[in-house]
């Protein structure tokens, strides 16, 4: 069971000319459904296809052409609303927002704006490194709806034209909707981590920023300290200020920036004695600042209507629990099994669930071993040396078998932890059986210990002024040790060297 006791992070302040101000923040999180067919066409929704490879008559509005729900791109919808603990909706239906853009052919987006397939639900943000580690927000989400994604338009072909790709047109879309319940630019990043993660763990939505299949509209606004709390009390939005929204970001780095340019800017208007317009705004990230770009709109601007060409969409209870049987153990879930099975840390727990291939992997370098050790070279050693080639945990060339043979080699006394990050490193870039590796290369540790004995003489014997310090000040046998390793290659059994020294020197 998820333990809902925890330490809340500090209320991110800005300071100002006049006066310290609270950030209220919201955001609108677009992730595109991962299916292999759009959400009211066939068409493929295959990403980096030639433009316009993918498009069917639906996408592109030819006359006389309807559209067909995709129930796969349901099932995803309500899977993700359960993984985020939300109402589902039995009863939704799709509308249409109405806009002229280049490369929305129709002329209007369908989407869901009255009735939207998923309700209220939460996501528990934890915070990353910094001073705020491990403290932990709960996010409301407020809603999440489906809608047909938009193509892309693409100015820098041509001096004097542009050109569009529909590609993408008619995509499906979740918009994950949260209530203003973060407090700062890290704890926005936090949850757009979070929100990612339990989406991919879901199977969702593969949360890919840099292709666009998941981008995040950021609503903020300042307050005075104690405003945020009449706002909690009277659920007045007055108390919170106008808010901007920043358009379309996709970079944790980015959206930190532009918090905190945006709220700086706001407050400045707002201690000059002007106001602040509700507006949408883009960030620059070259020039370090946010931009108009449209005022905001609202609802009846874009002349939202149910749409006439798409009956309300009615699912049963008896298929969402058929979804719920089928939900994964998802994040938080898996790190509390971690800790409490494998004696993990917080934070181990946390880089091991950060991703499901990563997890996957460490549970199978662990079975039937010591946890935390696996924990140990499966953080420390494999994720080290693959970030230096960036490389992905289900590229590694080391599998967790592999692994499991080193280690199981340490805890034979086979060999020792020296010898075995070297044999990890032969592992890694020639493949390979540890077991018969250590066997071919004569890499076992030396555990005759006549010969470990006749080492250990050999060295009191050349350092009598050494011997005589260790006398005075036993931490200093430790420096024999290390000679005897050093003298034997690293292969004798630290356990019967440590074993011996201290009998020569009396301790």
């Amino acid at each position: 069971m998820l333990d809902l006791t925890y330490e809340t992070p500090k209320i991110k302040t800005i300071a100002g000319a006049k006066h310290d101000w609270e950030l209220v923040i919201g955001m609108e999180v677009h992730a595109q459904i991962s299916s292999n067919a759009k959400l009211f066409s066939g068409a493929s929704t295959q990403f980096g296809a030639e433009p316009n490879a993918n498009v069917a008559f639906v996408d592109a509005a030819m006359p006389g052409m309807l559209p067909v729900i995709n129930e796969y791109c349901i099932e995803q919808a309500v899977r993700t609303g359960l993984g985020l603990k939300a109402a589902i909706n039995l009863t939704s239906a799709f509308d249409r927002k109405n806009y002229f853009y280049p490369d929305l052919p129709q002329g209007y987006q369908i989407s869901q704006l009255y009735h939207p397939i998923v309700g209220e639900g939460e996501v528990l943000v934890e915070m990353g490194p910094g001073p705020e580690l491990g403290k932990k927000r709960l996010v409301r989400i407020e809603r999440i709806h489906m809608e047909q994604d938009a193509g892309k338009s693409i100015h820098d072909m041509d001096p004097s034209l542009s050109f569009v790709d529909l590609n993408r047109t008619g995509v499906a879309l979740m918009e994950i909707v949260s209530k203003p319940d973060i407090r700062g630019p890290e704890e926005a990043a936090a949850f757009l981590t979070k929100l990612r993660q339990i989406v991919r763990y879901l199977g969702t939505c593969n949360g890919d920023m840099q292709s666009g299949a998941m981008r995040a509209d950021v609503n903020v606004s300042v307050c005075l300290p104690g405003q945020y709390e009449k706002y909690q009390e009277t659920q007045d939005f007055s108390h919170l200020g106008t808010r901007c929204e920043i358009k379309n970001m996709n970079s944790m780095r980015f959206i930190q920036q532009a918090i905190e340019i945006e709220a700086k800017r706001q407050i400045a208007i707002i201690e000059g004695g002007g106001k602040v317009d509700q507006e949408t705004r883009l960030y620059d990230p070259d020039k370090g600042e946010t931009r108009s770009m449209r005022s905001k709109e609202e609802a009846h601007d874009y002349r939202y209507f149910p749409d006439p060409d798409l009956l309300p969409l009615e699912i049963e209870q008896a298929w969402v629990d058929q979804i719920a049987a089928t939900l994964p153990e998802l994040p938080d879930a898996k790190k509390a099994r971690f800790m409490g099975d494998y004696g993990l840390t917080d934070y181990d727990a946390s880089v091991l669930t950060a991703d499901v291939a990563t997890a996957d992997y460490f549970e199978a370098v662990a079975d039937g071993r010591d946890g935390k050790q696996a924990a140990n070279w499966v953080i420390n050693e494999l994720c080290g040396r693959l970030k230096q080639g960036d490389t992905d945990i289900t590229e590694s060339p080391v599998s967790p078998a592999q692994l499991g043979g080193i280690l199981d080699l340490i805890a034979a006394d086979t060999i020792s932890g020296k010898i075995a990050k070297n044999l990890f490193e032969i592992i890694y870039t020639e493949g390979g059986d540890p077991a018969e590796v250590v066997e071919a290369r004569g890499m076992k540790v030396v555990t005759d210990t006549g010969a470990i004995e006749a080492a250990v003489d050999e060295i009191i014997a050349a350092n009598p002024a050494q011997v005589e310090k260790a006398l005075q000040n036993p931490k200093l046998a430790g420096w024999f040790v290390g000679q005897v390793m050093k003298a034997t290659g690293g292969k004798a059994n630290p356990k019967a060297v440590n074993e011996i020294v201290a009998k020569k020197l009396g301790q």
